[in-house]
């Protein structure tokens, strides 16, 4: 038996080392450690060669997203996340502007449409928080059932404490903003409670 480096034991499987090194991580195939560095069993991967041979000769057709929070400026982060992305990989390039917190996102909303009509097998983003700030092991789960893989140029850094501290505003603006939506219902309902009552006395009178 051989250990193989990632980028090894990926030539062999005929699959890009982001790959493997996500299937690695979603536990699809065993490895070990050496030192700081994964290897493969020479064993596992021939395993993994003759089980997986339909999706690994499926065709890579690739997305990359890129998102920033604000509406307005940003351009430098957003060429940023999309040159380093291009520097190890090619495809289409989505861009979104707006909250990780938001859920209903144009940019977010092509990507999910491309991965449910198997336009792409591969999502890239620099950052995991890229695509969502919550609920990426979802996304994950999602893109699996259409056979599509999210790889993460750095997996384990976040977006910035700036960008961060932007969506704990608008997590904190959105909830303030339901708040109120909810006392100032209470208070139109009490006024026009009121209102009846105090008409309802004047006719009385």
């Amino acid at each position: 038996m051989e250990l193989l480096r990632v980028s090894k034991a990926a030539k062999r499987l005929g699959i890009h080392p982001m790959t493997l090194r996500q299937w690695a991580v979603d536990g699809k195939i065993p490895f070990m450690w050496v030192g700081r560095e994964r290897r493969f069993s020479s064993v596992d991967v021939e395993n993994m060669k003759r089980g997986s041979a339909s999706s690994i000769s499926r065709p890579r057709r690739e997305v990359l997203y890129v998102r920033v929070s604000g509406s307005s400026g940003q351009e430098s982060s957003l060429a940023a996340q999309e040159d380093e992305l291009r520097a190890t990989s090619t495809g289409e390039v989505v861009k979104d502007r707006g909250s990780g917190l938001r859920e209903n996102r144009s940019g977010l909303n092509r990507v999910l449409a491309m991965v449910s009509d198997g336009s792409v097998s591969v999502v890239r983003v620099t950052h995991e928080d890229r695509l969502a700030r919550f609920g990426v092991g979802w996304l994950k789960q999602l893109f699996a059932v259409y056979g599509v893989t999210l790889e993460v140029l750095h997996p384990k850094k976040s977006g910035g404490r700036d960008e961060l501290l932007d969506d704990f505003v608008s997590l904190v603006t959105t909830f303030a903003g339901r708040l109120y939506g909810v006392r100032s219902a209470q208070a139109r309902k009490r006024l026009l409670a009121e209102s009846g009552q105090c008409a309802g006395g004047g006719d009385a009178g």
